[in-house]
């Protein structure tokens, strides 16, 4: 029985819940932009993503008084499962870094790493490309939930994150990954497990680069990026037919409209000191870049001996285009460089997510029918090529 059962009789239970939904709705159709929502249409399904989803709780919080995660969207796609949460007022099971994003299937579970924003909801187009046979689990940043305090090392993100992985396969043999900063995570996930006489049969590197030693990008540096991934936007616009032109240009629209909260609060946060900025979804985001980011810079890996699939956009930022930025001189094991038909923004985007989740998956099935046992080859690094692209 819900709190709220315990304290109503039925007849108010009944409108309380009723009110529920119907302030669910009107959020919904607020964020979204549609004039109405069904009970059971799913958030993604009508168009929601990551950046939506931070307006989508800010609004949940400042109506419900419920600060949520935003990888309940995961277990709770829909106004009817999200109004049954509220009405717990937390989740029954507590906040936890560890997201089943796609719990089911007979393969070994992939976990795979937030980037530099902390939260997982990218990874649920590449989760469904990878099949309904392929455990997916997200890590999220510590700190999401506004309460729990921020990781600001790469080493002691590895070390909870192995904690929550090892509530699902308490054993290797591990698949890890990661896109961007999450590969950091999950290279020095790999190196304290293999610390500990476990087994990695896959490590993979989506599009990360290794910081050490850099600082943070000036204004000039900044701007050049920020130009170079218009044209990456660009590039993938003319590459698409119609339809797919007409559905990439309303996705920018929704994602520009879900960044602009967290770009508000980062600037006030600066210039006010007012602490109705603390608690808000928004800032918490901003505050969580701030940091993973900071903890790439600070992160001097060491060399690993084991598989590094490096897996690379065709194309690249101008900074980013460094040697030293590879992974070449650290992967000492056998590392494979796999260079996708993509630009960096469009890695984890439909349509263009096909590409890497194909290779992912093919990378799967070679470690699940390697002996038992095996070690890579010392030294051996190789570039695949995917005849069907």
């Amino acid at each position: 029985m819900s709190k709220l059962s315990a304290n109503y009789p039925p007849d108010a239970l009944s409108v309380a819940q009723d009110e529920t939904t119907e302030q669910l709705s009107r959020i919904w159709q607020d964020v979204l932009g549609i004039p109405s929502v069904g009970p059971d249409q799913n958030y993604f399904d009508l168009g929601g993503d990551s950046p939506l989803a931070v307006q989508l709780f800010a609004r949940i919080e400042k109506v419900f008084n419920v600060k949520l995660p935003l990888a309940t969207l995961f277990e709770a796609p829909t106004i009817h499962e999200l109004s049954q949460i509220l009405r717990r007022q937390a989740p029954e099971s507590g906040w936890s870094s560890l997201v089943a994003i796609q719990p089911r299937g007979s393969r070994p579970p992939f976990f795979c790493i937030h980037p530099h924003g902390g939260n997982v909801l990218v990874y649920r187009d590449l989760s469904r490309h990878l099949g309904a046979d392929q455990p997916f689990y997200g890590l999220q940043s510590f700190g999401l939930d506004g309460s729990c305090s921020l990781l600001r090392r790469i080493e002691d993100m590895a070390a909870e994150y192995i904690n929550e992985i090892q509530k699902v396969q308490p054993h290797g043999p591990y698949f890890l990954g990661g896109y961007c900063m999450g590969g950091t995570v999950a290279y020095e996930m790999a190196q304290q497990l293999r610390s500990a006489g476990e087994q990695i049969s896959l490590l993979a590197l989506i599009d990360t680069l290794n910081w050490a030693g850099t600082s943070l990008p000036s204004f000039w540096e900044t701007f050049i990026h920020t130009s170079e991934r218009l044209g990456f936007h660009v590039a993938n616009f003319l590459s698409l037919d119609a339809a797919g032109k007409a559905q990439f240009f309303r996705e920018k629209v929704a994602a520009l409209r879900g960044r602009i909260p967290v770009w508000r609060s980062m600037l006030l946060s600066k210039l006010s000191n007012d602490s109705r900025w603390d608690g808000s979804e928004a800032k918490v985001l901003g505050q969580i870049w701030k940091a993973n980011f900071q903890a790439c810079l600070d992160y001097v890996p060491k060399p690993y001996s084991g598989l590094v699939l490096d897996i690379r956009p065709a194309a690249q930022y101008r900074s980013c285009s460094k040697a030293e930025l590879r992974w070449d001189r650290l992967a000492q094991g056998r590392q494979e460089i796999v260079v996708l038909p993509v630009n960096p923004p469009a890695m984890l985007i439909e349509p263009f997510v096909n590409y890497l989740a194909l290779e992912l998956r093919k990378s799967i099935d070679r470690a699940l029918r390697a002996p038992e046992g095996s070690k890579p080859v010392s030294g051996l690094a190789g570039i695949i090529s995917n005849p069907d692209w």
